[in-house]
């Protein structure tokens, strides 16, 4: 059976029984989830008449893994929000997290793998710990990261520059 539904935040229309993954992963398809207390009318577009093909399995345990882990990111920068940290020491945090799961907030402080603690201003120089390969390699994950925020700024402040031109030149 296709089906339209609207409410409160628009029209769904599902075209077809299996909605490929946005992931691009083989076998995978997206599940499509709707609140009805937000359906305010269902139409039948169509009836099917075949049977429709047995649902996939759900691992319920990766997906309540997957979200305590979601809900303990969003819980880890609510925290540095509330406990002011700076804008660059939250994106720090994260791209650290990114490569080095084992990372988290002390006060201030990023905390990485019990043995490395970054205090603010984040930088290269505020990384301490235990002379040894982790604190070499969250200071290189620093470097880059610091560099790759340079190197961003870089580029919009040259795409800025060129109509600022254009506008002194023209007038």
């Amino acid at each position: 059976m296709a089906a339209a539904f609207s409410g409160e935040r628009g029209a769904v229309t599902p075209h077809h029984q299996e909605c490929p993954s946005t992931s691009g992963k083989p076998n995978h398809a997206d599940i499509l989830l709707l609140n009805l207390q937000y359906v305010s009318e269902v139409e039948v577009l169509n009836d099917r008449t075949q049977t429709p093909p047995p649902l996939a399995s759900l691992n319920i345990g990766k997906l309540a893994s997957r979200a305590r882990l979601e809900k303990e990111e969003k819980m880890s920068q609510a925290y540095a929000i509330s406990a002011g940290v700076s804008l660059e020491g939250q994106q720090l945090f994260q791209t650290i997290h990114k490569t080095i799961k084992d990372c988290k907030w002390q006060e201030k402080n990023i905390v990485v793998m019990e043995d490395v603690v970054i205090s603010p201003p984040y930088q290269v120089e505020n990384c301490k710990g235990k002379e040894g390969s982790a604190l070499s390699h969250v200071r290189k994950i620093v470097e880059k990261h610091f560099r790759d925020l340079d190197n961003q700024k870089g580029l919009q402040r040259n795409a800025i520059q060129p109509s600022q031109k254009e506008t002194s030149t023209s007038s």
